[in-house]
């Protein structure tokens, strides 16, 4: 498959999340950055571009005459990456879809609920396809996870853990982080660990049990003075079947640097799975010790082998893993047949949006019960 044209908007000078995804976009040939608007100011905009070796007729100053001048080039991008802060993400992904270029979207798909409801109406009357970037599922252990629940290994589920544990908002943020900066802004964020990390741990809670949560309970708190959104999410999340989750997600536990971890158990066996140690996956069977299931072994389930590029024993993580996510997408607008359900959407950025819009409400009303 020739590399697809790739557009970005965001991810300029001083960015993270913008190179993560040009590392992933190009990591298996899929696709050619050949245009942006790479950041709100011009002058950062245009010197971003040139670095990047975009030429200079394809560096926007803003992301609607983008998606305008682009649409009408005979060799105009097919899809965009939208790497900005959150609030920007439902109209520049409007602005696109309208003009019938694909969207790959960082997640959450948006700031509020409103937004992402929005955006759902332009998506479904569009010729192109939104997709969502939450990268962890594309770890071949959680693909390896997700299968052994479908098949019935776990026996009937019963409990689903996911706690995302960060520590780099422990204390006040210096001033010229631009990271810290938005992300602790509601008006750009939308929320704060919530949305920034807890809506990781509830998209890998659903995405490996195949479940949607019917119901929750949420207490957030902000435990640094000063700082406008939540950091700390402790949330209750009933699943259909009487299926019990809990998730907590934190930017002010101390030691902990990205530790995302999953534990999912079941009537006949269950199964735990940590971030930081991507290639393994612990499986118990009742009555039985545990398993390590590795990356690439021979108890690796064809899911999990369609996802991963070098042999056993060679470490494949976070890089690679959003680098699925692009080349699913890539065949996915090729038209080259499906050999996985696993790609994320509309569908899934509204649910992530319903859970932090719930947590909020459900935490405003003392803890309330509020449904999904």
């Amino acid at each position: 498959m020739a590399p697809l044209k790739l557009g970005m908007v965001g991810g300029g000078q001083g960015a993270f999340i913008g190179a993560v995804h040009r590392i992933a976009a190009r990591l298996d040939g899929c696709f050619d950055l050949v245009a942006g608007a790479f950041a709100s100011d011009p002058a950062r905009a245009h010197a971003s571009a040139a670095e990047l070796g975009v030429a200079p007729d394809r560096s926007y100053a803003d992301y609607a005459d983008m998606a305008v001048a682009e649409a009408a080039r005979a060799d105009g991008i097919v899809a965009v990456a939208i790497v900005t802060p959150n609030h920007l993400h439902g109209p520049i992904a409007e602005a696109f879809l309208a003009q019938g270029i694909h969207v790959i979207c960082d997640k959450p798909m948006t700031a509020t609920l409103a937004q992402a409801q929005s955006l759902a109406k332009v998506a479904t009357a569009s010729d192109a396809q939104f997709f969502l970037t939450h990268n962890y599922t594309g770890y071949p252990m959680i693909r390896q996870a997700r299968q052994m629940i479908a098949e019935g290994m776990l026996g009937d589920l019963r409990m689903v853990e996911a706690q995302y544990l960060q520590d780099w908002l422990a204390a006040p943020a210096d001033a010229d982080n631009k990271q810290a900066a938005w992300r602790t802004d509601p008006a750009q964020a939308g929320g704060g660990a919530i949305g920034d990390i807890g809506t990781h741990a509830y998209n890998l809670a659903c995405f490996t049990t195949g479940l949607t949560g019917q119901a929750l309970s949420a207490t957030l708190t902000t435990h640094v003075p000063g700082r406008a959104v939540d950091d700390d999410a402790r949330v209750t999340v009933d699943f259909p079947g009487g299926i019990h989750g809990h998730i907590w997600a934190s930017q002010v536990a101390v030691g902990h640097e990205n530790s995302l971890t999953l534990a999912i158990y079941g009537s006949a066996g269950g199964l735990r799975w940590a971030q930081e140690h991507p290639n393994q996956l612990w499986f118990t069977k009742l009555g039985q010790p545990p398993q390590l299931i590795t990356r690439g072994s021979s108890a690796s389930h064809p899911a999990a082998n369609a996802v991963t590029r070098i042999p056993a024993g060679h470490p494949e993580g976070y890089l690679e893993a959003f680098a699925t996510l692009y080349r699913e997408a890539a065949a996915a607008i090729s038209g080259a047949p499906r050999d996985t359900d696993a790609l994320l959407g509309i569908a899934d950025g509204l649910a992530g949006m319903k859970f932090i819009d719930a947590c909020q409400r459900s935490s405003r009303q003392n803890g309330a019960r509020i449904e999904l």
